[in-house]
């Protein structure tokens, strides 16, 4: 009865910790998200400078993720040459730039629900580009699941009140780079059995995107910058939204090391319904019923996506399980014969010793 009380006890614990790290994560990107749209918003903060914001963030991060691993020693470095830095880590950071960069830019111009809506089209991206590389094998039944996701966002952004084109070819673009990102990782990093946890992922990325993001700095807002002349650097403001920013870092890596990423992929499904619920009521964004049946239908889609890639996964693990198995089997079959063969030819011997 105690044994039993011990194990349900832990069980419950164990189940609390995950709920909790998974309100930690959507608490955190809920407030990032929020909190750049107020910085960036011309009716907000009116700060609308996104590229100015990344590379705080960036700098910012690098600056924690270096103490970290190195003053702290709280995580390990990755054993990584400057050869392997440069055509590796180099091309990531430049896609993670480009799609930090042009999702900031959109909050200038979108509201925060219709963003959200359009992120749904993620994992239409990232299938895609991964068939397009060669990464994933075409199937046209997750095709046709693309295609209803697809829809659905369009619906969605056909309803929309205040649509902007501008705003929506810098989300699109966003969303673009990001799975690209996400695709070469794979291919540039995990093929080579390089695994970058967030932590070690600014320490090594962030540095070359505050590089990249300086590039465009220089020529697009720093002469805005240096007339407006008026402007004061906001150590508060800035400090506490970089610090949202490195925190949800910390909490994805938090939540993916403690329960799985498809507890994250679910996690993020609800975070993105808070947020429209948040931006209508809060925000007082307009969001139509035409914008939620399209997004409802994306959801749809997304969430078979999910189930579809966690059916992959389990079937994957059964037939690794059932391999490793046989080969246990084999193995012990191979032992077994080898010393039947060796008792035969003991007595064999031992049978012309007595003739």
């Amino acid at each position: 009865m105690g044994k039993g009380g011990n194990l349900s006890e832990g069980v419950l614990k164990k189940i609390i910790l995950s709920y909790t790290y998974v309100a930690i994560w959507i608490f955190l990107s809920f407030m990032v998200i929020i909190y750049n749209k107020y910085i960036l918003d011309r009716k907000l903060y009116n700060w609308p400078y996104p590229i100015s914001l990344t590379m705080i963030h960036m700098a910012f991060c690098s600056s924690l993720a270096f103490l970290l691993v190195r003053v702290f020693k709280a995580v390990d470095p990755v054993s990584m040459s400057w050869d392997l830095y440069l055509k590796s880590v180099v091309p990531i950071g430049l896609l993670y730039s480009l799609s930090l960069w042009l999702s900031n830019s959109a909050y200038i111009f979108l509201s925060v629900s219709f963003i959200q809506m359009l992120k749904a089209l993620m994992p239409v991206a990232v299938y895609t580009i991964g068939v397009l590389l060669k990464k994933d094998a075409y199937k046209s039944e997750t095709m046709t699941n693309m295609i209803s996701i697809s829809i659905g966002v369009g619906i969605a952004a056909y309803g929309e009140a205040k649509f902007d084109s501008w705003g929506v070819l810098l989300q699109l673009g966003a969303v673009v780079f990001e799975a690209t990102r996400l695709v070469m990782i794979q291919i540039l990093l995990t093929s080579k059995g390089i695994t970058l946890n967030p932590i070690t992922s600014l320490y090594y990325v962030a540095p070359c995107c505050l590089a990249f993001l300086f590039i465009p700095w220089i020529f697009v807002e720093f002469p805005i910058l240096k007339e407006n002349s008026s402007f004061h650097f906001d150590y508060v403001i800035f400090g506490s939204n970089s610090l949202c920013a490195f925190a949800l870092n910390l909490a994805v890596f938090l939540l993916v090391g403690k329960t799985s990423a498809l507890t994250m992929n679910v996690a993020g499904v609800v975070k993105d319904w808070l947020l429209i619920a948040f931006s209508w009521s809060v925000i007082k964004d307009t969001v139509t019923p035409i914008n939620l049946f399209g997004y409802g239908l994306a959801f749809l889609g997304v969430g078979y996506y999910n189930h579809a890639k966690l059916k992959a996964m389990k079937a994957k693990e059964a037939q690794k399980t059932t391999q490793q198995a046989d080969e246990e089997a084999g193995r012990l079959l191979e032992e077994r014969e080898g010393e039947t063969n060796g008792v035969g030819v003991g007595v064999g011997r031992k049978n012309e010793s007595q003739k």
